[in-house]
C-alpha cells in the first residue's frame, strides 16, 4: 500500500489541490506529463479526410479523450487526401500520418523509411462509382476512355484503387484523367456539377451519392469479402505510420499513440449506432444523420478489431503497389521489419486486455 503523501500546511494551495487530484486519479494526462513519461507529448498528426468514416477510430480516440489520457496533446492536421498528408510529414509540417499502409511501401521504394505501428482499418473502404447522369446505361469501363475520374488526391489510396479497377476493366489509367476532388461534400458536388464523370472515394460521401441515385457502384472495398475479391487477398486499410527515426527516438510516445487507437478499436467493437452518433461531431455527418448511419453499417467490419497488421495483408499490399505504383519504380520485396511493426499494438492489447 502506498504511504500517504503529506504536504506542509504552508505549501501553496494550488500545489496541494493538484497533488490531491492526481492521487485520486483525476488528472491522468497531467500526471503522465509530470512524470516525464513521454519524450514528445505535443504532436501533429496529418490525415486526409478527417470527417470520413475511414478515420472513425481516430475520431473516437480524440473525442473520448483517449489521446489526452495517454498524456498526448495531439493536433489533427486535415488534408484533401493521403498523398497530401504524406507530403506534410516529409516537409516537416507534421510528425506522423494516419493513412493507407501502402504509403510506407511507396516511401521505402523512394528511399524514405517509414513504419506503420498500429492498423485501424483492415479494408481500404474505397469505392469506384459511375455517375448515373452521364452514364444512365453504363456497360463497361471502356466507356470511361477520355473521361474525368475523381480521386481524393494524387498519390493517395484512392488513386491506387482507381488504377486497380481500371486495369481489371482492361483500361490503362492514362486513358482517363484523374482529378483530385478531396473526400468532403465537395467531392459530391464535383460529380453533381459535371466536373467529373466517375468517382473513387470513401464514405459517407459515397453513400450520400449512392442513396440519392446519383452514383452506380461498380467496385466496392468497404467489406472484407469485396476487398478479398478485388485484391485477391486480405488488404490493409488505415494505419498510423511515422519515419523510422521518429519511432526509434520516441518509443514511449509511439506506445501512447498505439494505446489510444487500440482502446478506440476496442470501444468500437461494442458501441451501438447511438453511441457513435453521440460521439462523432455533428458536422462530420453533413446534416444527414440517417445517411451517416447507413454508411457506417457498410464499413463497420472494415475497422480492425485489435490493431494488428497481418503479414499476409502486407504481402497483398506489396503486390498491388508493384503493379500500380504511379511512378513505375520496382517495389522492393516485402520485409516485415521495414514497413511495419506490431510490437506497440501487442503491448497496448496487454494493457487493455483485448
Amino acid at each position: 500500500m502506498t504511504a500517504p503523501l503529506h504536504l506542509p500546511p504552508t505549501a501553496p494551495l494550488r500545489r496541494r489541490l493538484l497533488v490531491a487530484a492526481s492521487l485520486f486519479g483525476c488528472l491522468p494526462g497531467a500526471a503522465l506529463r509530470a512524470q516525464g513519461a513521454l519524450e514528445k507529448p505535443r504532436l501533429t498528426l496529418a490525415l486526409g479526410g478527417r470527417s470520413t468514416l475511414y478515420f472513425l477510430p481516430i475520431t473516437i480516440a480524440e473525442q473520448l479523450g483517449y489521446f489526452a489520457e495517454e498524456g498526448l496533446e495531439l493536433e489533427l492536421q486535415d488534408h484533401a487526401g493521403g498523398g497530401l498528408a504524406q507530403r506534410a510529414m516529409l516537409a516537416g509540417e507534421a510528425d506522423l500520418v494516419a493513412g493507407a499502409y501502402e504509403h510506407t511501401i511507396v516511401l521505402r521504394q523512394r528511399g524514405r523509411g517509414c513504419r506503420a505501428f498500429v492498423q485501424f482499418g483492415r479494408a481500404p473502404q474505397s469505392v469506384f462509382g459511375i455517375g448515373k447522369r452521364v452514364f444512365p446505361d453504363f456497360q463497361d469501363l471502356g466507356q470511361l476512355k477520355g473521361r474525368r475520374v475523381g480521386i481524393s488526391a494524387a498519390d493517395s489510396a484512392t488513386e491506387w484503387f482507381a488504377r486497380l479497377v481500371l486495369a481489371r476493366g482492361r483500361l490503362a489509367a492514362s486513358a482517363v484523367e484523374l482529378v483530385g476532388v478531396g473526400t468532403s461534400i465537395a467531392a459530391a458536388s464535383a460529380l453533381r456539377e459535371g466536373r467529373i464523370d466517375a468517382l473513387v472515394n470513401v464514405d459517407p460521401v459515397v453513400s450520400l451519392l449512392e442513396l440519392g441515385g446519383e452514383l452506380r457502384v461498380i467496385a466496392d472495398a468497404r467489406s472484407l469479402r469485396g476487398t478479398q475479391e478485388l485484391f485477391e487477398g486480405p488488404m490493409p486499410g488505415g494505419c498510423l505510420y511515422a519515419p523510422q527515426g521518429f519511432i526509434v527516438r520516441y518509443p514511449r510516445t509511439v506506445q501512447a499513440l498505439a494505446n489510444a487507437v487500440v482502446r478506440a478499436l476496442k470501444w468500437l467493437q461494442t458501441a451501438g449506432p447511438s453511441d457513435i452518433v453521440r460521439t462523432v461531431p455533428e458536422v462530420y455527418m453533413s446534416g444527414d444523420r440517417a445517411t451517416y448511419l447507413s454508411a457506417l453499417e457498410k464499413v463497420r467490419e472494415a475497422f480492425s478489431p485489435d490493431g494488428l497488421l497481418p503479414e499476409q495483408a502486407v504481402t497483398t499490399a506489396h503486390a498491388m503497389i508493384a503493379r500500380f505504383a504511379p511512378d513505375g519504380v520496382a517495389v522492393r520485396a516485402p520485409a516485415p521489419a521495414a514497413t511495419y511493426t506490431n510490437e506497440f499494438v501487442q503491448r497496448a492489447r496487454q494493457k487493455y486486455a483485448s
